[in-house]
């Protein structure tokens, strides 16, 4: 009977309360309809529905593909789009994606057009041109390579608002067009209208017009891109996520970041020196035989005392930590007055620090440099000989308890091996090293990088994974502006230019005009800045890697870093900070992704908006991390009694102008959003 009287109370409080917790809809109105988190795609193959395919495998947004030409695809019809569920009406998606706006025609057009109209859900024409079907005129057409683009204010209310405004259309190649588009004038029907979101002037100027504008008209919104683009552009990649935030109306399953972190491997060691003269590297891969025995060929590369304070003094203006990829050897190696390491020491708590093998040793299998290239050792059977367990773990090991005994901060987790080696490496070696998977469980290893140029995507050594790192081509054996643009010159020029022609043979490859000095910064800085700045503004967490002797003599990495963060800085605002994570960080989202992207394959996760409460089941076998963004002032919902809703603390994290996180849903379990409105 006591039992009864409490809950009583407890419920006569919370419903004097309601009117706190509760908006005023969840009493004034019935459920009236469910909207499913999920995106209709229908795909026929084209760039522009490539393009928005990509940005939402980027962010984790769960879709439906159809292939327009496919006899086998399902029909369109109002059956396929909604039905009914709880009671309520129930759209199977939250937004549409079309080739364009004729893209289906007859019974499935009228279909799509009423399911729009009924849950207010909206459709994006991937590419099309200014007519007035999308509410348009052309005003121009051509080419707008090196253009730029404005984000109205209209479009930045819309789901823009983490740009700036100004977004450059890319000009990669001034021989080859790139970017075809129509600036629209708005013509709108009697009784509709057209918003522009995205404008642009044609490079020689003239008429400003929209390539990315919303025709609302019979009670739909539409939202219109007359820009061609692919997913591998710049500007494809800054206005991606706006373009979802808008489809999806700021509430959907996904998560987005921009994200950049550098590794500088082989701290504490020297490393070998480009010789322009005989375009090899001493020590590594020239001719004994001929190496040079004069200055400055044969002079390793490592950093002193002042660069260190360079770097610290980078680090702190930049707001940004590099990571430090040491090998204590080489500390060692250097003697114990070694001016480098008192200057690390002295500044250790300003870097973040990841074990890189105690004197880089290779973990592979056991080379044989008697032929070119090298090959792996065989025993008279034939049977690889690899590098023995025991070794890869001293080389673990006793990296780690030098940097202890340095007071050096260290994750024991994560490691980097020398050249990435253990891992496989074609043609040498098309497995990892066996003795690799026990030695790193051995020593607790979570998380070993990888070369992300070989494999992209993260894998499991042993009970470890593999995290993939960006490779810089500013490269590893070069400290000054003239070494690295000649040995530039050397990979990427004909033979008839004095080059390699490693170019002409490698497909993937291009032969280029051999540079002069001012080539560095005019053209390798700008090439590999760009290279790196798509990288962070593609949702890739991976990190990027460069070498102590870049921080060395003419210190040529720091032009490309900042050429990065300058064009960052320009193109975001202040809400999308770039992200500096740690290597674990990396990893963590890493595992994330892969277990999202599993759950949803298998459609294991139900999630739909009902009355402004976005309502998340896990169904699959395990507790899964959840990617969910909401608009500003979205709360989580933290009970719920009697039919009484108990809103906590704001959802997520603020990142763009709107909120967003991983959230941990439990086995059979829920999470709960109340949306602001």
């Amino acid at each position: 009977m006591k039992s009864r009287i409490v809950a009583a109370a407890v419920a006569t409080a919370l419903l004097g309360l309601a009117g706190i917790f509760a908006p005023p809809a969840l009493a004034a109105t019935a459920a009236k309809q469910r909207i499913d988190l999920r995106v209709l795609v229908l795909d026929d193959g084209t760039t522009g529905v490539d393009t928005l395919r990509a940005q939402l495998d980027r962010e984790g947004v769960p879709y439906d593909a159809l292939t327009l030409g496919a006899d086998t695809r399902p029909a369109i019809t109002p059956a396929f789009l909604a039905d009914t569920a709880g009671g309520v009406r129930r759209a199977k998606y939250q937004g549409v994606i079309l080739p364009n706006e004729g893209s289906v025609t007859g019974a499935e057009a009228t279909a799509l057009a009423d399911f729009e109209r009924e849950f207010k859900v909206r459709q994006i024409d991937a590419y099309t041109w200014a007519n007035p079907n999308v509410g348009e005129s052309t005003g121009w057409s051509g080419v707008l390579d090196g253009a730029t683009m404005r984000v109205t204010d209209a479009g930045k209310a819309a789901g823009f608002g983490y740009l700036t405004g100004a977004v450059p259309i890319d000009d990669r190649d001034p021989a080859t067009p790139e970017s075809f588009g129509y600036l629209g004038a708005s013509a709108p029907a009697a009784g509709a209208t057209f918003t522009p979101l995205v404008t642009a002037t044609p490079p020689g100027g003239g008429v400003t017009g929209s390539l990315m504008g919303v025709y609302s008209h019979d009670g739909r919104e539409e939202l219109a891109i007359t820009l061609a683009a692919n997913r591998y552009q710049t500007h494809a990649l800054e206005l991606g996520h706006g373009l979802i935030t808008w489809l999806t109306r700021g509430v959907h399953l996904g998560y987005t970041r921009n994200w950049l972190s550098v590794h500088v491997d082989d701290v504490f060691l020297p490393d070998d020196r480009w010789d322009t003269v005989h375009n090899c590297t001493v020590g590594d891969d020239c001719n004994p035989q001929r190496d040079p025995a004069v200055q400055p060929f044969n002079t390793t590369i490592r950093m002193t005392k002042d660069d260190v304070s360079a770097l610290v003094a980078w680090q702190n203006s930049r707001g940004i930590k590099l990571d430090m990829v040491f090998n204590g050897g080489g500390s060692v190696e250097a003697g114990a007055g070694d001016p480098l390491t008192a200057a690390y020491l002295a500044a250790k708590g300003q870097f973040r620090w990841i074990n890189h093998t105690y004197d880089h040793a290779y973990l592979g299998c056991v080379q044989d440099f008697s032929v070119t290239p090298w090959r792996c050792t065989t025993d008279a059977r034939g049977a690889t000989q690899w590098v023995s367990q025991a070794d890869i773990s001293a080389q673990i090991k006793q990296n780690v308890d030098w940097a202890r005994s340095k007071g050096i901060p260290l994750d024991a987790g994560e490691l980097v091996t020398g050249e990435h080696s253990g891992l496989k490496t074609l043609p040498q070696m098309p497995a990892d090293n066996p003795n690799l998977a026990p030695a790193l469980a051995a020593n607790k290893v979570q998380d070993v990088a990888s070369d992300a140029s070989r494999e992209p995507a993260a894998r499991p050594v042993g009970a470890a994974t593999t995290v993939p790192r960006h490779p810089m081509n500013i490269y590893y054996n070069v400290a000054t502006v003239a070494e690295e643009v000649d040995e530039y010159n050397w990979l990427y020029t004909s033979t008839a230019n004095g080059g390699s022609g490693l170019c002409a043979d490698n497909p993937a490859s291009t032969c280029i005009a051999p540079l002069a000095a001012s080539g560095f910064a005019g053209y390798i800085v700008p090439l590999e800045s760009r290279i790196a700045y798509d990288h962070v503004v593609s949702a890739d967490p991976a990190p990027h890697y460069a070498h102590q002797s870049n921080l060395a003599e003419d210190r040529i990495l720091y032009p490309v870093l900042d050429s990065v963060l300058a064009r960052y800085r320009a193109t975001y605002t202040t809400a999308t900070p770039v992200l500096n994570p740690k290597f674990a960080e990396v990893a963590q989202q890493n595992r994330r992704q892969a277990a999202w992207s599993a759950a949803v394959r298998a459609r294991t996760v139900e999630a739909y908006l009902l009355d402004g409460k976005v309502t998340v089941t896990n169904r699959g076998t395990a507790a899964l991390d959840v990617p969910l963004t909401a608009p500003n002032g979205t709360k989580l919902v933290s009970a719920s009694l009697l039919g009484v809703e108990v809103t906590g603390a704001a959802f997520g994290d603020a990142y763009g102008g709107e909120r967003s996180a991983w959230r941990s849903v439990g086995k059979g379990g829920q999470q709960q959003l109340r949306v602001a409105n």
